[in-house]
C-alpha cells in the first residue's frame, strides 16, 4: 500500500470525538450514588438494594455514598462540583426542590441538574414506642392539648417534607408542640426507643421494629392503608382531607451531561429498578414503584419545583 492509499484510508475513517467515544464506552469504571440520608433508614435500605441491582445491570460497581445533613441537600449541592461524565449521580429528595426558595443556596433546582430517572416514594408514618401511653393518634393529640409546648415530635430533617407536614397538622389542630429535627429516620428511631421524644414522623424503616413489637404506628400518610400494618389509619381517614404525603424521588446528574450517557444511565437504572431483588426490597419496606423515564421525570421536576416555590410563598416559610 503506497503513501497516497494510506492517506485516503485515513480520510475515509474519521476520528471519533472524545465525548462520543466516552459515551460509547460508558460505563467503564464504578458509578457513585450520593444519598443525602444516614445509613440505616428506608432511603439507605432502598438505595443499597438498588445499587446492587444496578451493579448487575451495568457490569461495573455501583456504590452508595451517604451524605446526610443540610436538610437532605448535600447530594444535590455536590452536583455543582461534579464532572458531567455520569460517574457521580445524586438521589434528589423534595427538600432540594424546596429549600432554595427558603434560603440562599448554591444550586438552582431549575438549571443545575440533569434528570435521569424517577424511582419511588416513601411510606411515611407517625411512630411511638410500643409501651407509649398513646394507643391512637387521638391520644397523642389529646396529650398535646393537655401539655402545650411540652410534647416532642421528631422528624427526618428541618424543613423536610415530614417536618412541614407535621407543622401543617399542628396548625390545623392548633397544637403547640416541640419539633425536633434529625438527619433521618435512622437517627430519630433510636430517640423514640430511648424515650427522648414522644413520637416521630419516619419513613418505613421502623416496620421491622413494629413487627417485633418494639414500636407502634399511629397513622400512615399514604393514599391507602399499608399492607404491612393494615390496622393503622391514613391521615385522610383521620379527617385530614386530601393529605397524602409520599415525597417521591429520583436520580439526577450535574447539568451538561451527554444525552447518550443519560440514556445509558436510564436504561441501566430502569433494569435495576425492576430487578426482582430490588422489587422485593421495595415490598419489604412498603415503598411504591414509581418509575418515570427521563423526559417525564424532567417534567415532574419542573412542575414540583413550581409547586414547592408556591408552597413556600403561601406559608411564608423562611430560614
Amino acid at each position: 500500500m503506497n503513501r497516497r492509499t494510506l492517506l485516503l484510508a485515513g480520510l475515509a475513517a474519521p476520528a471519533i470525538a472524545p465525548g462520543l467515544a466516552a459515551a460509547q464506552s460508558f460505563p467503564s469504571r464504578p458509578i457513585t450514588l450520593l444519598v443525602p440520608f444516614p445509613p440505616g433508614g428506608s432511603t439507605d435500605i432502598q438505595m443499597r438494594a438498588f445499587a446492587e441491582a444496578a451493579t448487575r445491570a451495568f457490569g461495573v460497581n455501583v456504590i452508595t455514598e451517604n451524605r446526610p445533613g443540610a436538610g437532605a441537600t448535600l447530594s444535590a449541592a455536590a452536583m455543582l462540583r461534579t464532572q458531567p461524565d455520569g460517574y457521580t449521580i445524586a438521589q434528589l429528595p423534595l427538600p432540594a426542590l424546596r429549600l432554595p426558595f427558603m434560603q440562599r443556596m448554591a444550586f438552582n433546582p431549575r438549571t443545575d441538574f440533569t434528570p435521569i430517572i424517577h424511582l419511588t416514594g416513601y411510606l411515611f408514618m407517625m411512630c411511638v414506642r410500643q409501651d407509649s401511653p398513646y394507643q391512637s393518634w387521638a391520644d397523642l393529640v389529646a396529650d398535646c392539648r393537655r401539655r402545650p409546648g411540652e410534647v416532642r415530635w421528631g422528624n427526618t430533617g428541618a424543613n423536610g417534607t415530614p417536618h412541614l407536614t407535621l407543622v401543617d397538622i399542628a396548625q390545623r389542630e392548633n397544637l403547640d408542640v416541640i419539633h425536633v429535627p434529625f438527619r433521618g429516620e435512622a437517627d430519630s428511631t433510636p430517640n423514640i426507643l430511648g424515650g427522648h421524644i414522644e413520637a416521630a414522623a419516619t419513613g418505613s424503616g421502623p416496620l421491622t421494629l413494629i413487627a417485633q413489637g418494639r414500636m407502634r404506628a399511629l397513622n400512615v400518610w399514604s393514599r391507602e392503608r399499608s399492607a404491612k400494618i393494615p390496622e393503622v389509619p391514613t391521615l385522610t381517614e383521620l379527617g385530614y382531607e386530601n393529605m397524602v404525603v409520599t415525597s417521591p424521588y429520583g436520580l439526577v446528574g450535574p447539568r451538561g451531561m451527554n444525552p447518550e450517557i443519560v440514556h445509558r444511565l436510564h436504561e441501566g437504572f430502569r433494569a435495576a429498578l425492576h430487578d426482582p431483588a430490588h422489587l422485593a426490597t421495595l415490598e419489604r419496606i412498603d415503598m411504591p414503584l414509581e418509575y418515570l423515564n427521563t423526559a417525564d421525570y424532567a417534567a415532574f421536576m419542573a412542575r414540583t419545583t413550581d409547586e414547592e416555590e408556591a408552597r413556600v410563598n403561601r406559608l411564608g416559610l423562611r430560614m
